[in-house]
């Protein structure tokens, strides 16, 4: 019978064949100890030589990679993780690997990244996108259990909810045209045909930065909602959030443990969660001996890193100057030089993982600033009829797909938490 090596301890003490890949191997002159894996899990198999000395002499010759068929019966083992191990036999070899060039010795980030396409075969690896899937699950649960559609934005736009000047650029036909930075501007218009929905789908920043939180080519879940307040929207954001961790923590158990993740950090992550304004943020950063920030100027990696220290939690920081916010943010009735809107701010080091805020619903005070900021008013008509007919309050958030599976995997860079990653310097493979 073929099983997948997930479908193993529903078998044990039952001989089953198993299509598989050797991740790696190791023995003495009388046992050899194989480490399978097959996309579903890993397991170690068993070989020894007195049950079957032409059997383990083919699994001694065996090479790194090789795909093969390996028959045995499933055995309970309380020293692994996984619980169960396989004593082989039989080796029916597909196709025999050899040179790989990703040995069980250590590699720099450049040549890993170089074979990239192979580096995912890895156990962290392969546990880092366990762990992404499991993100994208239930963000679908998330919204679908809380009555939200969702809707596609087009990823060829040509306008932009932050301008143009970080945009990657090409034609349309005779027209420009640029990759798409947000699809929040398309949600605002489903929201108000739909009430809540919410987006997810790849965006891509023109920005040259080389951090480990940055990539170019990144994915975005955006929800917008008709009739929510700044509010409203962020106990939907921390209610996520809360969900997220939740559903990680009790699917991916042995995908953290691979990664050494400390759990604890995790488990301590419940809503609500604090806040803190931008201005008493500047005060705080002030106080503890940042002189190099003033009122009025965006945080960096470090200050944000020290928001966050100070509560060991995600942290919301609310209301920042409205020069250094977009143009379709609601003006703060308790202090017009603030707008309402949030970043999440991850702890350990993670930075901002989602950026929200209540958009203006008033046609002319939109139309103001969209002339303000020197943007085409021509390519936003179709976004302020949003605000010429039937103009509701509304909010909406979008969360970093990439940055989020880095924090709650515990990797120090973004580039491990996508399949390809699209780096400043790096389109291969």
């Amino acid at each position: 019978m073929k099983i997948s090596i997930n479908q193993a301890p529903q078998y044990e003490g039952e001989e089953v064949t198993i299509g598989c890949w050797l991740l790696q191997k190791r023995g003495s002159g009388k046992i050899q100890f194989l480490q399978l894996r097959d996309g579903t899990g890993f397991m170690q198999a068993v070989a020894v030589k007195a049950a079957d000395e032409d059997l383990f002499a083919a699994a001694k010759g065996l090479n790194q990679e090789t795909s093969m068929y390996v028959t045995g019966t499933i055995k309970a083992d309380e020293r692994s993780s996984f619980g169960y191990e396989m004593e082989v036999s039989g080796i029916e070899v597909i196709h025999e690997a050899e040179g790989y060039p990703i040995t069980p010795k250590n590699h720099g980030p450049e040549f890993l990244m170089d074979n990239r396409h192979l580096w995912l075969r890895s156990r962290k690896q392969h546990a880092v996108m366990n762990i992404r899937n499991q993100i994208i699950r239930s963000t679908y649960n998330f919204f679908f259990e809380n009555g939200y559609k969702k809707i596609d934005p087009p990823i060829l736009t040509s306008s932009s909810p932050e301008g143009t000047t970080e945009l990657f650029h090409t034609k349309y036909f005779e027209e420009d045209a640029f990759l798409s930075q947000s699809g929040q501007l398309y949600a605002e218009a489903a929201a108000m045909a739909h009430g809540k929905v919410f987006s997810f789908g790849p965006t891509f920043r023109a920005e040259k930065s080389k951090t480990r939180r940055h990539l170019i080519e990144f994915w975005m879940i955006e929800p917008e909602m008709a009739f929510y307040n700044h509010e409203d929207s962020l106990k939907v954001q921390e209610e996520y959030v809360e969900y997220l961790v939740t559903d990680v923590l009790e699917h991916c158990r042995l995908d953290l443990e691979a990664l050494g993740r400390d759990t604890s950090v995790l488990e301590k992550i419940q809503a609500p969660f604090p806040r803190i304004t931008y201005t008493d943020a500047i005060e705080l950063l002030k106080e503890k001996g940042f002189d190099d920030i003033e009122w009025g100027e965006d945080f960096g990696a470090p200050h944000e890193t020290e928001i966050a220290n100070h509560f060991d939690l995600p942290v919301f920081i609310v209301n920042y100057p409205k020069e250094i916010k977009s143009f379709y943010m609601e003006e703060n009735p308790e202090d017009p030089r603030t707008v309402l809107c949030a970043d999440l701010i991850a702890p350990e080091g993670y930075g901002e993982v989602i950026g929200g805020s209540q958009r203006i619903h008033d046609y002319d005070t939109l139309k103001q600033k969209i002339v303000d900021n020197g943007l085409d008013l021509a390519a936003y008509e179709w976004y302020l009829d949003l605000r010429k007919y039937g103009s509701v309050p509304h909010s909406g958030f979008g969360l970093g797909l990439e940055r989020t599976v880095a924090w709650l995997s515990g990797v120090q860079h973004v580039r491990e938490t996508a399949p390809f990653p699209r780096l400043l310097n790096r389109l291969y493979p």
